[in-house]
């Protein structure tokens, strides 16, 4: 199965002292080789990919537990916030997990309550895969 028809993948991303770190995300195939996934421009993640757009990715669970069997797939990372590739992920994403996206984005409401805005999903990040 190709990365960007999974449900789920463990997407690790990478700190400036080159620590990977590793979450459940979900993911959208787009064209020319080409996945994508968001994020929040608060999160870690987001943080990360802007030091260093380098970023594996390997089917998983929900909770990012990597399937047997399978092996991680390396990729150079774009980040956009506008434009036809972000507006493509926002897209895919609700087209294929529905109702789950407006229940992620109450559950990340409800969990930053009192911690300022956290903008979800505002950022569309365009993984071109290696080989």
């Amino acid at each position: 199965m190709a990365i960007g028809a999974e449900k789920y993948v463990a997407t690790t991303t990478f700190r400036k002292s080159g620590t990977p770190v590793s979450s459940a995300t979900w993911i959208v195939a787009l064209d020319a080789g080409r996945v994508g996934l968001w994020t929040s421009s608060a999160s870690g993640k987001y943080k990360r990919l802007r030091t260093n757009p380098r970023i594996t990715l390997q089917p998983s669970d929900g909770r990012g537990k990597v399937k047997a069997g399978t092996a991680p797939v390396e990729g150079t990372v774009q980040l956009v916030t506008s434009g036809p590739d972000f507006d493509a992920v926002q897209s895919k994403v609700r087209a294929k997990y529905g109702v789950m996206v407006g229940i992620s984005k109450l559950f990340n409401a409800l969990s930053h309550l009192g911690k300022g805005p956290f903008p979800d999903g505002d950022v569309g990040v365009i993984v071109t895969l290696s080989g």
